[in-house]
């Protein structure tokens, strides 16, 4: 006889029990009798792409053909999923649970349903089984496939080495490329495919099921996570898709969000013929409520999509099945449709109380032939799975169950009732009462195979590579200048990041707001640490990175990073509880953030102590690149890399910085809280013992920016030597105009303790400063000289051996200019600074020192001087002294110091000029920049604006921007605003901001008897 292959379920394949249970039926029950009737077989596509057909009578309901499929499957959890099909008018339809088959489905034999996600949770940690995961994880596959999971290169590469892993197991280059060249999992796949392969030799040693569980982790946190797009139109006729979430309706133009209607705010869903039409709550903030309203295809269009809106609503935010209206006696208008099955609640809560979740679950690595161009529903067709060898129960078990003795609680809830009019205006309304819309629950996840997991290292944040520095693939996708006028008054706004969903409401205590920002300024910390871990994992392996750089810079901060890694998961955890309304009644253990970061900083103390030793990083670097060619070519080449968004040496001193921002937030706390307050006392120790460190540190912090400000000049200078030398100090670099025989010619000046540079810009691949002359500040005096040349603003320097006379742009660029070098020549007079040549040979001509003041300029000169390297080597073109440059200003190094401790990152919404729309972005402001990414989870900006010269205001009523919390920034003809989220985020912006945008008149300057760390 001839070997016949053998069909699998995906319960079967999985080694569940035959008779594990069923969706929508309580424990113990069997599925109800089949009606009556004439039966039919209904054919269903399952979601690994095979068929299964299902014979049933015409008058059974639409439950009874699910509770078949899901028997058929030995789901428990099918709550989550659905039927769909399409109708006689070719839209995709949900099949009804409640109306008779027949009245659905007008040819049941040419009608293939599908079974498919319905409903998305936010987290994937509350789906308590994992056949339920595995079915999750199958859907995540067809929607990349289909492209309609969209998201960046690094994170469909990163699923879709999850993907193979389960499918084909362990990593072999070979069976892995030819697998990938004989299956598409995503349009385009062969520019990925090396990506692809590396992140796949990364999973080694995780089985299928948890290969499924990091699939959902980097899924769920992608903005097109569950989304299905309903095209529309606003008033205006811009064309738009509105979406549905567990948080609520959003609206999409193209793949970006840019609104979301919180459950919490929406009072009504409707529709009436084409029109859809949401009403919003009144905004305490504004003197109306409004309605807002969607232009849809057809009436048939909006009322699938406000169905699936009435279910998604029932499913996430009550506590059981709403109950059916009674039936009027006469006659009704409207629609009488409601939401079948259980809530998510009632599902979390029957599997966990039920029986059948004790029983020990095995799942088998199934290893594939890498011809098949469908490797998960093949199966079917050709015979039974090799079975390889099976994983350990131990190895993987429930994140959920992995977790049931923490602490933290896993899940609150905040439900509220549903109501449904029938109202004589509208074809279809569902309102919202007053107790309705309360906290979509959360998980918080502290699974142990996520942290142990080997594809999960360092260079892993928030399920994605966080930096793949040689071979970065940036996300195409350019984001679309939104001009959609959807924000309007009555829209609640949310300017936290993706986790928003989790809560009704913000809180409104200014504590909330302070250890938002902890958490925020966390996030980019993290990222900042690891881009100094990849610098070192990029250079490390070059034999030209002598080891005592290796180990110095590995011993700093792979443990900073490891500590920071749980400091922040601490602090998101405790953020996410204090944004829950629920957890009312233990209120006062999880408002607060300061026996966290107690707790947190006393675990910090032991790394400080390496913290001195930031200094011998940067001179350990500096000293290895003098050395190699190489060294230093592949540290400029790191420097040009999109994820080092500002200069390296600044993000070596980052753990430096950090611990002064800890203590400032620490100041606000104690300044906010009542010393009577519950959080008041460990804010105060907490504060104590960062500020003891930051003590000790202060002058040495000093002195490392002063070193890594000349490291940086250097590299922006051309025909300078020795720049970097003992003694020497940074004060004050900008724009001045020198007045020539040719007259008045823009010129860059640097000012130290000893010497004046002057430079003009390159023309020159390198776009390096070429430097023209030096004035040695000993014996030189200063004078105002306006009247003596009728030039505004000029000043004259007379130094022993030669004058030159030079224009600020204004007289405030005056001022700081002459209190900078009046300053700076005194210190000069008592100084034994140092005394080296700072020109290179070709300008000086062999001169002594004294006579290299005389000034060697040629305006024509074009002849590049001498460098180290034979060719021109590229070179960033957005210094701090190209900003300077063009916005024809000056910066002092205690503006740099300030700019460096006030940094601030968070989510705010941008608005053009001319635009209507506000466009929701992560913005990190440092080194008098505005950073602006898409998500806090980006690797690298998408975009810079340089403040300096710019002017921070709040906009005047003709300029029609009638929103709370909103400043503008404006340079020129250049106008932007911006909008936080709260009285307190607002005032920080404006505070650090305003620091970048109006510079210190002040230089701080070192004591010239402390030695220099070079």
């Amino acid at each position: 006889t001839s070997w016949k292959p053998q069909k699998f379920t995906p319960g079967q394949r999985l080694g569940a029990p035959e008779t594990l249970g069923i969706s929508t039926l309580d424990p113990g029950h069997r599925p109800p009798a089949m009606p009556p009737g004439r039966h039919v077989t209904i054919r269903v596509r399952m979601l690994d792409d095979t068929e299964e057909l299902f014979d049933i009578s015409q008058k059974a309901s639409g439950k009874m053909l699910f509770d078949l499929v899901c028997s058929h499957m030995n789901l428990i959890e099918g709550d989550y999923f659905g039927l769909e099909f399409q109708n006689h008018q070719k839209m995709m339809v949900w099949l009804d649970h409640i109306k008779p088959i027949i009245k659905q489905l007008r040819r049941p034999k040419h009608t293939t349903l599908r079974f498919t996600v319905k409903f998305f949770p936010p987290d994937h940690a509350q789906l308590l089984e994992e056949l339920t995961r595995y079915l999750f994880a199958l859907q995540i596959k067809q929607d990349l496939s289909c492209g309609r999971l969209t998201c960046n290169d690094s994170s469909a590469a990163l699923m879709v080495s999850h993907i193979i892993q389960s499918e084909i197991g362990d990593f072999e280059e070979s069976q892995c490329r030819s697998h990938l060249l004989n299956n598409n999992y995503i349009p385009d796949q062969m520019p990925l495919i090396d990506k692809i392969m590396e992140f796949h030799s990364k999973n080694i040693g995780l089985t299928p099921a948890e290969s499924d569980y990091q699939l959902l982790e980097v899924a769920r946190r992608l903005e097109m996570y569950g989304i299905r797009l309903h095209p529309a139109k606003d008033r205006e006729g811009t064309r738009l898709s509105l979406a549905v979430a567990h948080t609520g309706v959003l609206v999409f133009q193209g793949h970006t969000r840019i609104n979301a209607f919180n459950w919490s705010k929406v009072r009504k869903l409707s529709f009436k013929r084409k029109r859809f039409l949401i009403k919003l709550r009144p905004d305490l903030n504004s003197s109306y409520q409004d309605t807002l309203e969607f232009l849809m295809a057809s009436r048939d269009c909006c009322k699938i999509f406000w169905k699936i809106c009435v279910e998604y609503h029932a499913f996430f935010r009550l506590f059981e099945e709403p109950k059916p209206k009674p039936k009027p006696v006469l006659f009704t208008r409207g629609s009488s449709f409601r939401f079948s099955g259980r809530t998510q609640k009632q599902v979390i809560d029957y599997v966990r109380e039920s029986e059948f979740k004790k029983i020990p679950f095995e799942r088998v690595l199934g290893k594939y032939d890498t011809d098949l161009q469908h490797p998960v529903c093949q199966e079917t067709q050709s015979g039974p799975i090799q079975q390889g060898n099976c994983s350990s129960p131990s190895m993987f078990s429930s994140p959920v169950e992995a977790n049931s003795n923490s602490p933290i609680p896993r899940n609150k809830f905040s439900f509220g009732s549903l109501q449904l009019d029938e109202e004589a205006d509208e074809d279809g309304c569902h309102a919202f009462s007053d107790e309705d819309g309360g906290q979509i629950f959360s998980v918080v996840s502290n699974s142990p195979h996520l942290s142990a997991s080997p594809g999960h290292s360092h260079g892993m944040v928030n399920g994605q590579k966080s930096l793949d520095l040689c071979s970065h693939s940036p996300d195409g996708r350019q984001p679309s200048p939104l001009t959609s006028p959807l924000l309007n008054d009555a829209c609640s706004v949310r300017t936290d990041d993706e986790d928003d969903v989790r809560r009704k409401r913000f809180p409104t205590d200014r504590a909330y707001f302070i250890a938002k920002e902890l958490l925020t300024t966390e996030r980019t910390y993290l990222k900042d640490l690891e881009v100094v871990t990849s610098f070192q994992s990029a250079v490390g392996q070059d034999e030209a990175t002598p080891e005592s750089l290796k180990n110095t810079i590995l011993s700093t901060f792979e443990p900073l990073h490891k500590f920071h890694t749980g400091f922040l998961r601490e602090v998101e955890q405790r953020l996410a509880l204090w944004e829950g309304r629920s957890n009312a009644h233990i209120k006062g253990d999880y408002q607060r953030i300061g026996d966290v970061m107690l707790k947190n900083l006393q675990g910090l103390k032991p790394l400080t102590t390496n913290l001195n030793k930031q200094s011998e990083v940067l001179l350990e670097l500096e000293k290895a690149c003098k050395a190699s060619r190489k060294l230093e070519g592949l540290c400029r080449d790191f420097e040009l890399q999109k994820v080092c968004y500002i200069p390296l040496n600044v993000f070596i001193l980052r753990p430096l910085h950090r611990l002064i921002h800890y203590k400032q937030i620490l100041e606000r706390l104690c300044k906010h809280y009542p010393a009577t307050h519950v959080d008041f006392r460990d804010c105060r120790a907490a504060l104590a013992d960062v500020s003891e460190v930051v003590e000790q540190l202060q002058g040495s912090l000093i002195k490392m920016e002063n070193f890594q400000k000349l490291l940086e000049l250097k590299k922006d200078l051309i025909g300078v030597d020795n720049l970097v030398a003992p003694g020497r100090e940074f004060i004050r670099l900008g724009c001045l105009s020198k007045l020539s025989g040719k007259g008045l010619q823009q010129r860059m000046f640097f000012l130290f303790n000893d010497v004046i540079l002057y430079t003009s810009r390159g023309m020159t691949p390198t776009n390096q400063f070429k430097v023209h002359g030096q004035l040695p500040l000993h014996g030189m005096t200063i004078r105002e000289s306006e009247d003596e040349w009728g030039v505004p603003h000029a000043f004259t320097l007379v130094g022993q051996r030669q004058s030159v006379v030079v224009a600020a742009s204004s007289l405030t660029e005056m001022e700081k200019w002459m209190e900078d070098i009046k300053m700076a020549i005194e210190m000069a007079k008592t100084s034994n600074g140092p005394s080296s040549d700072l020109l290179t040979t070709n300008l000086t001509d062999n001169k002594c020192p004294e006579d290299s003041s005389v000034e060697a300029e040629s305006e024509d000169d074009t002849t590049s001087p001498h460098t180290s390297l034979e060719r021109p080597a590229p070179h960033r073109g957005n210094t701090m002294v190209h900003v300077c440059w063009h916005r024809n200003t000056s910066v002092s190094m205690v503006d740099f110091s300030i700019a460096v401790e006030n940094q601030l990152s968070g989510n705010l919404l941008r608005k053009f000029k001319n635009s209507n729309g506000w466009q929701k972005l992560w913005v990190v402001f440092t080194n008098f920049s505005l950073f602006f990414y898409k998500s806090h989870q980006d690797d690298y900006p998408l975009a810079s604006l340089p403040l300096l010269g710019y002017s921070v205001t709040i906009p005047s009523e003709s300029e029609n921007i009638h929103k709370d919390y909103v400043f503008k920034l404006h340079f020129k003809s250049h106008v932007y605003y911006f909008r936080s989220e709260s009285e307190y985020t607002f005032e920080r912006w404006m505070e650090v901001i305003r620091s970048a945008t109006v510079p210190s008149s002040r230089a701080r300057v070192l004591n010239s008897k402390e030695p220099h760390p070079h």
